[in-house]
């Protein structure tokens, strides 16, 4: 079972959700959040931030470092914030913030035709999901670059 979380970014504009990985770390591992609007002017300090395409999650790496020492057994030094992101222990619940009402309609319109050509409609919606991952890595999102 995975936990989602919501979180609103510094300024209060933007509230994201977060997927936390076999409940491994707690929620408030997710210490503060800055969207590009609130990052801008925000100093990174790479022992705790992770910044994603504009966007900056902070963790509490204490607390982390607690969750992986006693539920990973790893050790302090392998608990980082790119780690704790990377292996979806506290990350994006989509590949970036806001994707799915991005997609939303350009997915529905491809599903709408699986029952006029199931075959066409298999390969429009693998290509699809193909062409958008490569579109993500293009623009530089974390998530896409690990798929």
């Amino acid at each position: 079972m995975c936990i989602e979380v919501k979180k609103k970014c510094e300024c209060g504009g933007r509230q994201v959700q977060f997927h936390l990985r076999d409940n491994i770390m707690n929620p408030n591992v997710l210490d503060r959040l800055f969207c590009p609007s609130c990052s801008t002017d925000t100093p990174i300090n790479r022992e705790t931030m992770l910044r994603d395409n504009g966007w900056i999650i902070e963790y509490d790496m204490t607390l982390a470092r607690m969750y992986g020492l006693s539920k990973l057994r790893l050790s302090a030094e392998e608990i980082s914030p790119e780690f704790i992101f990377d292996q979806g222990y506290a990350t994006w619940r989509e590949m970036y913030p806001g994707e799915s009402e991005d997609i939303a309609g350009e997915r529905e319109r491809i599903i709408a035709r699986k029952d006029e050509d199931p075959k066409r409609y298999l390969q429009k919606i693998n290509a699809w999901a193909i062409n958008r991952v490569n579109r993500l890595k293009e623009a530089g999102w974390r998530k896409a670059m690990l798929a």
